[in-house]
Parts: structure tokens; sequence; C-alpha cells
């Protein structure tokens, strides 16, 4: 037997571009089209992975391999598919991605973190919650991200605000703190636009760019900007995460003045690509580049050919791979999309592979199944609670304070509909992708839970959903906290032209406020019309999507913290105000970004 060949892309002495080089010249035109396609894995087998070379599968929003999987079965069905990808002639291994909006919140038991709307506010932790949020999807024998979102919300109507961490481009560029906590710090030496993994995690910082600025913020809509508001408010965040080593770009369903992101040349290529000096891949959004046409998927041919050539590398298809891949084989051979283009493509995304360390350590393993949902990372979460919550009034003049509130005391009245639902306090994008209500989805602890288990012993609390006031009145309570808000939604379901606070949410307030000393906590992706509440209210709460950790509101309201948040989004009075943000002519808040009462512990 004569000694084995040596192939250059096998050996990791080798530079990664120098093992690129080597694998892309011995790939056919099959094999490259292959590695730009990215499948949802419902449907997928090993064998499908194996004989089109698909180069990434995912999970979407609430796509798991069983009902309460464990992270043993997470990496077992990670590690089946891949053994496809490994078994094809030239071992290509394929890369898993999934949504990690606020934790690893589709997987069942992991710890559910803020939504970003409240982490804005806490303007920290945010590098310890990348690192909690790393652990827990790698515990799962996932190595790829969707996150974070760094999109700047500049209209609450938007079903994607709570994605947001703020209105102001600073504070967001301040949160891509996140990313080193996700991937590791860059090196001293490091070069822009390289894509760099320190063994955690590969990021996908979120939409590519401007989704945050539609008109009257409908999701995927249109965003009518200036050259200037575009890279003075949208832009400035991908720079800091491009900083940070980044190595792949999402591309927004959104269009710019008119030009759908998917199809956008002048900014993929030309502006990320070429300008920024970005090497690593581009990658559409669930079925982007089948929206490019009205009514989707209309001219899948002519989709294909505007996104490609527009810069797009690997196509979130989901499905339909053979059209994906005959569609683009059949433009390639035309030469309508150059091969060239296709080199470039593959090239990035071999790029990102080899950075990652794929290629050594292709197999996932059961090593940190333990992080999930475990202690320390839920005590991170609980912190970020506390710290995400704003105070927005407390007491009806500043002598008379109501926060915080005693925990020796008779009797409390805890009402609303927000006080013991789990699923209503992490909203969408909780285990399933629109979320869902109740105590049975995951592990954490309700609001109400914390309560009970902040106070004295001796303090009776009574939870009563909707009391009338007859009730209330007749109960002899001390106070009264009421904790209600938005129902869970994602996406384009979370958009809403009116943002009023949603029934029964106004009936509890009025029947329990007019009766007792009450202390309101919204929970909520948005601030709310609340107005007219909020003369009956005695001190009012906004705690934003909290996510698992109930126990951080009760921290709060209760002394053993002090009230610390910020507002990091304008809080509006009317809809008609809208789009208003911080700097505007028009800028007539109810209360201004910025704004926060602070409470000192109570012990």
């Amino acid at each position: 037997m004569g000694a084995e060949e040596y192939v250059p892309y096998k050996d990791p002495r080798q530079p990664v571009d120098k093992r690129v080089k080597d694998l892309l010249q011995r790939m056919t035109l099959e094999e490259k089209i292959g590695q730009m396609v990215q499948l949802e894995r419902a449907n997928m087998t090993a064998e499908i992975m194996r004989k089109y070379h698909i180069g990434s599968l995912l999970s979407g929003g609430g796509s798991v391999p069983a009902d309460r999987a464990s992270p043993r079965q997470w990496v077992d069905m990670v590690n089946t598919f891949q053994k496809g990808s490994l078994s094809t002639r030239l071992g290509i291994p394929m890369i898993y991605g999934i949504d990690a909006v606020h934790g690893h919140n589709n997987v069942y038991k992991a710890t559910i973190f803020p939504h970003n709307v409240g982490l804005g506010v806490t303007r920290q932790v945010h590098i310890r919650i990348g690192a909690a949020t790393a652990l827990e999807v790698r515990a799962t024998g996932i190595p790829y991200a969707f996150a974070p979102c760094i999109a700047v919300c500049r209209d609450p109507r938007w079903g994607r605000c709570y994605e947001s961490y703020s209105e102001d481009h600073k504070i967001v560029q301040m949160m891509t703190e996140i990313i080193p906590g996700l991937q590791g710090d860059v090196p001293a030496n490091f070069q822009r636009g390289t894509p760099f993994v320190s063994g955690k995690l590969q990021l996908v910082p979120s939409t590519f760019v401007g989704d945050g600025g539609t008109v009257k913020g409908i999701n995927e809509n249109n965003t009518i900007v200036t050259q200037n508001e575009l890279y003075s408010i949208h832009m400035p965040a991908y720079l800091n995460s491009l900083d940070k080593g980044v190595a792949t770009v999402m591309v927004s369903y959104s269009s710019i003045n008119g030009v759908k992101m998917h199809a956008n040349r002048e900014l993929v290529t030309r502006f990320l690509k070429r300008k920024l000096k970005f090497r690593g891949f581009v990658i559409s959004d669930w079925q982007g580049i089948d929206r490019i046409t009205s009514p989707p998927h209309k001219n899948y041919s002519y989709s294909i050919l505007k996104s490609v050539n527009a810069g797009v590398d690997m196509v979130m298809v989901p499905y339909n791979y053979t059209e994906f891949i005959n569609g683009l084989t059949d433009l390639v051979n035309k030469k309508a999309v150059r091969i060239q283009r296709i080199d470039d493509a593959v090239k990035r995304i071999l790029r990102v592979k080899f950075a990652m360390g794929l290629f050594e350590n292709p197999l996932a393993d059961y090593s940190f199944a333990d992080k999930l949902g475990c202690k320390e990372h839920r005590e991170v979460a609980r912190e970020a609670v506390r710290k995400s919550l704003v105070l927005l009034k407390n007491g009806k003049s500043a002598k008379s304070p109501v926060v915080p509130l005693p925990k020796k005391a008779s009797k409390i009245l805890v009402a609303g509909t927000h006080a013991d639902n789990l699923g209503y306090q992490c909203g969408g994008w909780t285990i399933k992708w629109q979320g869902q209500e109740g105590n049975n989805l995951t592990a954490g602890t309700t609001i109400l839970k914390g309560i009970q288990a902040a106070v004295d012993p001796t303090t009776k609390i009574v939870f009563k959903e909707n009391p009338d006031t007859k009730y209330v009145k007749s109960q002899g309570f001390s106070h009264a906290i009421v904790v209600v808000g938005e129902l869970p939604y994602a996406e384009t379901a979370g958009d809403n032209l009116n943002l009023t606070l949603p029934y029964p949410g106004p009936e509890i307030i009025n029947n329990v406020c007019g009766a007792v000393k009450c202390v309101v906590v919204i929970v909520s992706g948005r601030p709310l019309v609340v107005e007219s509440y909020v003369p009956k209210i005695d001190a009012l709460v906004a705690a934003w999507l909290p996510g698992s950790e109930g126990r951080g509101v009760a921290d709060v309201l209760f002394g053993d913290h002090g009230f610390t948040g910020k507002l990091a989004r304008t809080w509006f009075k009317r809809v008609d105000q809208l789009p208003m943000n911080v700097g505007d002519t028009h800028y007539d808040p109810l209360f201004p970004f910025g704004f926060g009462l602070e409470t000192k512990p109570s012990n």
C-alpha cells in the first residue's frame, strides 16, 4: 500500500484560505450549489444530506426532534444529519443553525432571558447572557445561532420591536457586546470582516439592514430613508458586529426605498462585502428570496437570479431543495449567474466552516448537557429581569412612594391575566414561534410564584385574575399588584396599529386600582397606550417580556434590589404621534427616552 495522498484542505495546520482554495478546486458544480442550500430539519434525512451535498440545516421556530426533547436527543439528531454530510465524496460537514432570540428559546427547560426590548434598558449584563446562551445552544449540539437582532426599531407598531434593544442606535451598538459572550473575544491583530469563532458559537446578526424603520412599523415592508439616516441610524451596529468577528449576516425581508434587501446588490455586495470587507457569508431569511416577487414564489428563477447576483451566498430555501438546486444550476449553465459568483459564495461558506473548526470536530457530544437551564444561567437571567424593569410612577407624589412594598403585610391581592402565566411573560419565540400561553410550556417561575417566595411567611397572598370592585373593597387588602399586558406574538402577527392594552387589562386596572393602593406591572413587547389609566394607578412598572425568571420582578417590587432601569424606548401618549423617537421635533412623550425612577433596596 502506498502512502495516502496528502490533502491540504484536511490539514488543520494549513491556513484557512489555503484549505478553502484546495477544497474549492476539487468540487463539482453540483457540490458547490449544495453548499449554498439551507433546509429545515423537518422531512430531512441523512440520505438527502448526502445525495444533494446540502451545506446547512436549521430548526425553524418550534421545530424540534421530539416534544420536550432532551439535550441528548438534540445532539443525536444533529449528528445523524452530520453523518450524512460526512459520507459525501469530499466529506464537507454541514452547519446546523437555530434561532436563539432570548436564550435557547426553542428548547424545553432552557433559560429564557428577557427579550431584547428589556435588555436595552439594562445597558449591561449582555456578555454573560451571550456566554450562557452559547453554552445552552452548544448543549444541544448546535454551533450556529441566528442572533443577536441588531435592528433599530423606530416604530413600536412593528411586531418585531421587542427583538430590538432600542430606538437609539447607540444603545444597539453598545449591546453588540453580547457577541463576544456568544463567540469569544477576537485576537489583538484581528482584521474587520474576517470570520472568527473561539470554539464557542457562530453567529448571524439578524437582518441586514433597515428593517426597524419600515413605514408604520409594518413587518417586511418598505423603509424610506435618506442615505444619511440609513448609515447613521440603521447601519452602525453592523460595523460593531464586524469588528467583533461575526461571520454571517442575514438579509432582511424588508426593502430600502423600494428595493428588496434580498435583491439589493448595492448594499449586500458593494457596501457590506466590498467596502466593509466582510469575508463571511450572507444568508437569506426564511423563503426570503421567494418574496422578491409579489405574490411570493411567482417567478422563482427570477428570485434565484436576483438574490444570488445581489450577493446572497446561502439560501434558507427551506423546503423545496430540488427546485432551488435545479433553478440555480440552470442559471449557471445559461451564464445568467457566473461561476465566479458561485465560487465566491462557496468560498465564504467554507471559510466560515474551517474557521469554526467544523472539519476537525464535526460531531457534537453530550459534554455541555448539564448547562441547559442550569442554576447559574437562571441567576444571570433573574439579574437581567431586575435591571430591565422601569419604574414609571411611584406614588401620587414623590413624598409618598409605594414601592418598595413591605414584605410583611396582612393580605396582598395579586390580580391580572399575566401574573401567573409563564407563556405570557416569555412572549413570542418561546418553545413555539408565536409563543404559547400557560405554565406547561417549559421550566420557569411566574411573577405570582416570585411574589409568594419574596414575602414574609405570615403575609397572605390572594390571587384572583379578574376580581370585581366589591370583592376588592371587602377583603381588607393592604396592597394590590396587577399584572396585565400583551398576548404572545412574533413577527407579522404582532404588527399592531392601535397598541391599546388588551382586554381585560383595562377592566382589571379599573376594578382594582379604584378600590385599593395598587402597583400595575405591564408585561409587553413595547410601550402601549396607557395615559388614561396612569392617574388611577399608584405605581407603574414596565416589565417588558421578562422570560422564565419571574422572581426578578418580585426582587425589585419588595426591595431586595432597587429599581435602576431607564427607558431605551420612548413611551408615547397616542399612536397618532408615531413614529416618534428621541430627538424628533414633534417629541411629546408620556415618559421620555431615558426616564426611570430609582429606588434603594429596603434591607
